[in-house]
């Protein structure tokens, strides 16, 4: 069991290197299926950006108290509107939805350089959070993901003294879970940069714009 989640802890939801580079393959979710209590943001309130995908509208509110880093950098990528006209390309039933970079032709796009990883700073996977993937600890870019169900073996580990596991929450879902969830069940087996897990049927981030 302890080799287990030590696996799963370095899960790797890595963003593109490079606009032709794929993600890497990432071992099976979690098998648990009982229902995940719905998700409770944190405090303080921080901004809120809409998700406008093909199934729907996602709202989240960043939280830059603890991941300034990390929503600086996702709000950089919101006003260049890198999201815009991505898709959903991959779907783990009772784990996560990630999304960020790459086009329903499986083209990657360019991104900045890495941030720095804010893994401990005391947010949590739990359902309807969002957080950045990555395959080293620092190596994020503009990838993310959004729990489906309280997943605490991607948090930070409290022995890790080198900051180096855990993928770092920056937002939570407060608006749209239920469209996270019909995302969730769609059928899958479309293209995609990680063979199986993406929507038979492209999902696309229409855009992505900040609430008023």
């Amino acid at each position: 069991m302890r080799k287990l989640a030590l696996a799963l802890a370095t899960l790797l939801l890595a963003a593109p290197a490079l606009a032709e580079e794929p993600p890497a393959v990432m071992p099976p979710p979690p098998a648990e299926t009982q229902a995940p209590p719905a998700p409770t943001p944190p405090t303080p309130a921080g901004p809120r950006v809409v998700i406008q995908t093909t199934m729907g509208d996602i709202t989240l509110e960043l939280d830059p108290v603890h991941a300034p880093v990390t929503v600086k950098n996702f709000l950089r990528y919101m006003k260049e509107t890198h999201f815009d006209g991505t898709v959903i390309y991959r779907v783990e039933p009772n784990f996560v939805i990630q999304m960020g970079s790459w086009d329903a032709n499986v083209k990657g796009r360019p991104v900045h350089e890495p941030i720095p990883l804010e893994a401990n700073n005391g947010l949590s996977n739990v359902r309807g959070a969002v957080a950045m993937a990555r395959g080293d600890p620092n190596s994020a870019t503009a990838d993310f993901f959004i729990s489906l169900q309280d997943n605490p073996v991607l948090d930070h580990q409290p022995t890790d003294t080198a900051n180096t596991t855990g993928f770092a929450v920056f937002a939570h879902v407060v608006a749209g879970m239920d469209v996270v969830d019909k995302i969730a069940a769609v059928p899958l087996g479309g293209k995609g940069p990680m063979p199986g897990a993406a929507p038979l049927d492209p999902i696309t981030i229409l855009k992505v714009v900040p609430v008023p």
